[in-house]
């Protein structure tokens, strides 16, 4: 690698580079423009501790990296042309891949996860597209409580409203290089989605990572802190990350037969359905996130599927062929997007291969249909099926899997410890 080919945009003094942690946080170091050719070259030294690290930062002894070999290094290298940050003149934006140092992939760093299922779908011949939808809050930095009131969810007038830091996130974002399609507020105050144009599910994830850190930044340089933790109200709606896909072969959608759902996208529904369960952790990491499974809260609560009918897990949109895809929908904004879409991809190749068959599609109240597999409805129901699952550990690798499902175990741990200030309200007075 060489400066020319990660060519930095006149005018940059700083480049920030990192790459995306055990939960889907971008992290990294700010590196003097003055120093990039080395980089590119030699790449950046870093633990690799940032792979086993909770969200808090927290370390614990792990399979492969603990206090018994020292927390080693690894090396971030530029994956990505430097872009440049608009509202921070001179300073460029870059993505990483991370190496050992025996210039070989991290074992336990979840990119490469998906990377093996998009290469498993491509010797079936699948090209995997997907598009991606998170919900986030936009909240004031001294009370974290929203500085608007009421739902007006597709309201133009919130829309407006917001409009001093939501066209910044639009604009300057798919300036970056992420494309944007669109913004609208969502069912809560101080609640907002932005929908990225879809793409290939590598370069999807890899954008939802650094769409994250960079609204995280632009809210915060507007006066907001952006939030992307799953249910951060329980009386309000929780952030979702819904994921739309289609798989394409020899130039055309797989997934789609006459504007309807082909018999590959129904077998792709039926491996999502058999695995649903199972891959819980991946898509939802916390005790929180369980927190969204609430019926009729527009988070499903069960493995049902139906035709463009949002209170089913796995939501079906037909029409033109290029636009036929199976959405599923249970996933947390909070979540990392590598292991939930790793998860996705193989759970639906599974279905391919295997011919899966759907249960009966759901034609009512998804909320209501009680013959549907059930998903966890907490951290602790997800880690036990999780613990359960040779295809998941095989998914991941056995350090990674063992890694994530420690890491949940803690957050239950540390949850668990805890007196709440509702519990304190409620009982101390009166017992």
């Amino acid at each position: 690698m060489t400066q020319s080919e990660f060519g930095l945009p006149e005018g940059t003094h700083t480049v920030v580079l990192g790459v995306g942690d055990l939960c889907g946080i971008m992290r990294g170091k700010r590196i003097p423009a003055t120093h990039w050719d080395t980089i590119c070259k030699s790449g950046n030294a870093l633990s690799i501790a940032l792979f086993a690290i909770d969200m808090t930062c927290d370390v614990w002894d792990t399979p492969y990296v603990n206090f018994g070999n020292g927390y080693p290094d690894m090396h971030m290298l530029p994956l990505t042309k430097p872009a440049s940050l608009p509202w921070e003149p001179g300073v460029a934006f870059c993505l990483a891949r991370a190496e050992g140092m025996d210039h070989k992939p991290v074992p336990i760093d979840p990119r490469n996860v998906l990377i093996r299922q998009l290469e498993r779908a491509a010797a079936m011949g699948y090209t995997v597209n997907v598009g991606t939808e998170l919900e986030f809050y936009l909240l004031d930095p001294e009370t974290r409580r929203p500085r608007d009131k009421g739902i007006q969810v597709y309201g133009l007038e919130r829309a407006a409203e917001l409009e001093h830091v939501l066209g910044p996130i639009r604009q300057q974002i798919n300036e970056v290089g992420i494309p944007i399609e669109q913004s609208n507020p969502e069912y809560a105050p101080g609640q907002v989605e932005v929908n990225i144009h879809y793409g290939d599910a590598l370069l999807s994830a890899d954008r939802v990572v650094i769409f994250r850190s960079l609204v995280k930044q632009l809210a915060m340089h507007h006066g907001y802190l952006a939030t992307f933790m799953a249910k951060p109200f329980f009386e309000q709606s929780g952030n979702g990350f819904h994921t739309h896909y289609s798989f394409w072969k020899d130039g055309k959608n797989a997934f789609a037969d006459g504007g309807k759902l082909s018999q590959t996208g129904r077998h792709f529904v039926g491996g999502l359905q058999k695995r649903m369960a199972e891959m819980s952790v991946c898509g939802t990491l916390t005790p929180n996130g369980y927190r969204r499974r609430q019926p009729f809260s527009f988070c499903p609560i069960n493995t049902t599927w139906g035709l463009d009918n949002r209170t089913v897990g796995i939501r079906v949109i037909e029409g033109a062929d290029a636009a036929t895809r199976v959405e599923k929908r249970d996933g947390t904004a909070d979540c990392n997007p590598y292991l939930m879409l790793a998860a996705e991809v193989a759970a639906g190749l599974e279905g391919i291969e295997q011919g899966i068959e759907p249960s009966a599609m759901t034609t009512g109240n998804g909320y209501e249909d009680e013959a549907a597999e059930p998903l966890p409805g907490s951290l602790d129901t997800a880690v036990a099926l999780a613990r359960q699952s040779d295809w998941l550990k095989a998914l991941c690798g056995d350090d990674l899997y063992e890694l994530l499902c420690q890491m949940c175990e803690r957050e239950i741990a540390f949850v668990n410890a805890q007196v709440t200030p509702v519990e304190i309200d409620r009982y101390l007075g009166n017992f």
